[in-house]
């Protein structure tokens, strides 16, 4: 399940709904991202395209559950402007075993990180600037393209 959204989302509850009457889920790993205050960071502004974003999460999701015997995913990605400490990403890998869960969860968001067409900008003060992509995200990644 996919979704992006300017609200926030409650990690405990979403991992409830998930798992809620699934007795063939023996791990649940979950990675949250949040918002954090460094070199002056008042407020970040996430954008996406519309449906083009949709349609790529989609295949790094299908991708995922192609490589592990998963029995459910959940990503939720936030859009719109943000403060720190607010939520941003949620990723959510259920699996019979952990090994399956612990290794897709680190996948998608791997990849959610390098091949998801988000852009950030955050706000300093009076100054923004969109931030670049980071070398060891795409190496963490490329360690995936075996």
């Amino acid at each position: 399940m996919i979704r992006i959204q300017t609200e926030d989302f409650d990690i405990g509850a979403e991992i409830a709904a998930l798992t809620e009457g699934r007795t063939d889920i023996g791990a649940v790993v979950t990675f949250s991202g949040l918002v954090r205050e460094t070199g002056g960071i008042a407020s970040m502004e996430l954008e996406h395209y519309p449906g083009m974003t949709e349609k790529k999460l989609a295949r790094i999701e299908s991708e995922a559950t192609a490589r592990w015997p998963l029995q459910a995913t959940l990503i939720i990605h936030r859009v719109g402007k943000l403060l720190p400490g607010d939520n941003i990403v949620l990723v959510v890998a259920a699996s019979a075993h952990r090994q399956a869960a612990f290794d897709a969860a680190s996948f998608l968001m791997d990849y959610l990180k390098t091949r998801a067409p988000f852009w950030k900008r955050e706000q300093t003060g009076d100054k923004s600037h969109w931030v670049d992509a980071r070398e060891s995200d795409g190496t963490a990644a490329a360690k995936w393209d075996t």
